[in-house]
């Protein structure tokens, strides 16, 4: 099935830039050089995306090196100056959709290429849109993003200097004024883009999710999590610690911390519906489960999948954050559910198939870790005496026995991965819930009671 998706992908590669050669050789007009750059990225996007058997992610790239080339080639039979060329543009923008450094050198070198045949100004460019590239990495602010766009104009005023052995004569200082005009235009037009919501189609266009898009969903004020807080402040306040527990593990093992942080924000918007019937929001001493059988609770546990892709979509939430609320519990079983019904069996023993989620399971590292941080979480909240060796103990259990259960076979997490993210889990759950110690005024007042308690029973 494997070796079937890559023959895919590499068809797919093939037939996109042979299309995308003809479309420049017939509408903008390429010289050989270019026609043997095409070669390159297609040997490049061939060799690393489709090892990763992501095909929409080839199609992605490759539209935008259409835009790259049509856009450099247009400026150029203008005669628009060089410097105007907007690298700094589509590097940020790289960064901002992919997050792919790669992408971004073989895109710096591609402009260059077509922008200038001298070796000079193509090294300018690649300077240039990797420096970009690099300061523009998990950038969370506007301001973050247009420092980058700065600062890469500065490099490539740098770099043109020490081509020019530092010479600022009349003939090269024009060109050190453009360089940085067009840092300051890249930077304004990259917030524009954002201030228009255009980054915001690019992110429907190809299938992403920003860290500026998570930034502003990571805001409590958003209306989902704020409805959140007043009709189920348990599920909440569990949510805000899966939350954390999630960034710092996914920030340990290299994933994207802020996309886990916000998808376990909204991972449980689901129970909004039916508050009262999870147990974090019980304040009543009778569950709402009980005269149920096990099969209709498990229907209203595992139907808050369902309402939380509703809520999202409504809500116009992006497909990134939907797949935390689908992949949180995997094919996992409703183990108390479960148990409870083989309790009440009557000779017929259920299915465990019958219990479980419907899933799919993890297909990311950042849902993964959510998918471990909810259980772990959870679980330990429910220790009578939440000590560090409970925990530990309690952490390895549940992240071992979702291995067992083969819940992360689809995400690509290793061994070592999930002995860090043990280890990051334990860690924080030990200082969240670590033992008070008792003050003097504590002391007395509980000696004071204890003693009344005695005298009571005394004059009984």
């Amino acid at each position: 099935m494997i070796k079937q998706i890559k023959k895919y992908n590499k068809v797919i590669s093939l037939a996109a830039f042979y299309l995308l050669g003809l479309l420049l050789s017939r509408l903008l007009g390429v010289t050989k050089e270019t026609i043997c750059l095409l070669g390159l990225i297609f040997i490049y996007l061939d060799g690393y995306y489709c090892d990763r058997l992501n095909a929409f992610k080839i199609l992605n790239a490759i539209f935008l090196f259409v835009i790259f080339f049509g856009v450099t080639s247009l400026l150029k039979s203008n005669n628009i100056i060089i410097w105007y060329t907007p690298v700094i543009i589509f590097a940020i923008l790289t960064n901002i959709l992919f997050n792919d450094l790669h992408l971004g050198l073989i895109m710096s070198l591609s402009m260059g290429v077509v922008a200038s045949n001298t070796l000079e100004n193509t090294l300018l460019f690649i300077i240039t849109g990797v420096t970009a590239n690099i300061l523009a990495n998990k950038g969370t602010s506007l301001k973050q993003i247009m420092r980058a766009a700065f600062l890469a104009g500065l490099a490539q005023m740098f770099t043109l200097l020490l081509v020019n052995n530092f010479s600022l004569n009349k003939v090269f200082l024009p060109d050190y004024f453009h360089i940085i005009i067009n840092g300051i235009f890249s930077g304004m037009f990259i917030l524009g883009l954002s201030a228009f919501g255009i980054l915001h189609i690019f992110e429907k266009i190809f299938g992403v999710i920003t860290n500026l898009s998570l930034l502003e969903l990571s805001d409590y004020n958003h209306p989902l999590l704020k409805k959140l807080s007043l009709a189920a402040p348990g599920t909440y306040h569990h949510s805000l610690i899966v939350g954390n527990l999630s960034d710092a593990a996914a920030e340990k093992i290299g994933a994207n911390p802020l996309l886990a942080r916000v998808g376990a924000y909204f991972h449980d918007i689901g129970k909004l519906e039916k508050p009262e019937y999870f147990s974090e929001n019980q304040v009543q001493i009778n569950s709402k489960h009980e005269g149920l059988t096990p099969s209709i609770s498990k229907m209203v546990i595992t139907n808050h999948i369902k309402e939380g892709v509703d809520l999202a979509r409504h809500y116009k939430l992006n497909q990134k954050i939907i797949d935390f609320i689908l992949e949180h519990h995997g094919t996992s079983v409703v183990f108390y559910f479960y148990m409870r019904a083989l309790e009440e069996q009557n000779g017929n023993k259920p299915a465990e198939e019958e219990f479980r989620y419907p899933g799919p399971k993890p297909q990311s590292k950042e849902t993964a870790i959510v998918l471990l941080a909810d259980s772990v979480e959870a679980a330990t909240r429910s220790l009578e005496d939440p000590n560090p060796a409970k925990i530990e103990e309690i952490t390895h259990k549940i992240i071992n026995n979702r291995f067992i259960d083969r819940q992360l076979d689809e995400c690509n997490l290793t061994l070592k991965n999930l002995e860090e993210i043990s280890v990051i889990f334990t860690r924080m759950l030990t200082s969240i819930y670590h033992a008070r110690i008792q003050y003097p005024e504590e002391k007395s007042n509980a000696n004071h009671k204890k003693s009344t308690e005695k005298n009571t029973a005394a004059n009984k």
